[in-house]
């Protein structure tokens, strides 16, 4: 029986862990990710990860990235944060997505917009139609009055205190987090207001979005925070990520709206400059 009481102990019981499998972990190289479902080519993948519960992750993808997030069990949240991978001053900006596009409602043909006017990624298609621009993710605090507990380490983590972890990783700090965006988890917008909890459209659903530029994307898979169950509750979330190809001029999404076209003039125009269109 090894031991990890002595050095060796501990070096022998590390290399025994070596090719085991999670339930919640990246598959690396991505191109292994088991049974990959339709309109996914393993040969493509770029990114393979199953995110559990209180979980979150991170990874910078190039232009052209196609990223599909599947709610597993029906109880994912994946709290979503972009920025420009070359100049991550630029950022996802959840109120002019929603406010230029005249529009609260997350959906297929969305931009997601920058601070600078220019378009992160595109939400091309959507099984849901469960998904929050306005809310935010959840904090240490709230979380701790509601579960007890907000810390990333603990049983009820908040969106916040992973967002502080992930964005670490890619020499980002706290004072770098913008608002975000949720998938897999609605709200409604009442006459006088008020907002209304949804939840989810079940199991097995799939959002996908393409990257418009080279992105850094941060995920948080934590409970909505005006999810009002009293326990906890958030399942697995599967992140698979294939190369593809950027929108062009006669892409549906360039045309959406006046609104959406400038936007997406305004990203050729900076790609252009910068040798990379």
């Amino acid at each position: 029986m090894s031991t990890t009481s002595t050095t060796y102990g501990a070096r022998d019981h590390a290399r025994a862990q070596a090719g085991k499998v999670a339930d919640a972990m990246p598959s690396i190289p991505a191109s292994t990710w088991p049974d990959p479902p339709p309109g996914i080519d393993p040969a493509k993948l770029v990114w393979a990860e199953t995110v559990a519960g209180g979980g979150y992750t991170h990874k910078v993808l190039a232009r052209g990235t196609e990223l599909r997030l599947t709610d597993v069990e029906g109880d994912a949240c994946a709290h979503l944060l972009l920025f420009n991978a070359d100049q991550p001053w630029e950022r996802l900006n959840v109120a002019d997505t929603v406010k230029v596009q005249w529009n609260a409602y997350l959906g297929e043909g969305m931009a997601l917009l920058s601070d600078q006017a220019r378009v992160l990624a595109t939400v091309v298609t959507d099984e849901s139609g469960k998904h929050d621009a306005l809310c935010g993710t959840s904090t240490v605090d709230g979380n701790a009055e509601r579960y007890g507990d907000g810390s990333p380490q603990g049983g009820s983590p908040s969106g916040n205190a992973l967002f502080t972890l992930a964005a670490a990783k890619h020499g980002l700090t706290p004072r770098d987090l913008p608002p975000s965006l949720s998938f897999f988890q609605g709200i409604h917008v009442e006459a006088d207001g008020g907002l209304t909890f949804t939840g989810s459209a079940g199991p097995g659903k799939s959002v996908v979005l393409r990257t418009e530029l080279p992105v850094v994307v941060l995920i948080a898979n934590v409970a909505h925070p005006l999810d009002p169950r009293p326990d906890y509750t958030v399942t697995p979330l599967r992140v698979l990520a294939q190369r593809g190809t950027p929108s062009t001029p006669d892409s549906t999404e360039w045309t959406a709206t006046p609104e959406a076209q400038r936007a997406f003039e305004n990203t050729a125009d900076y790609l252009t400059a910068r040798g990379m269109a």
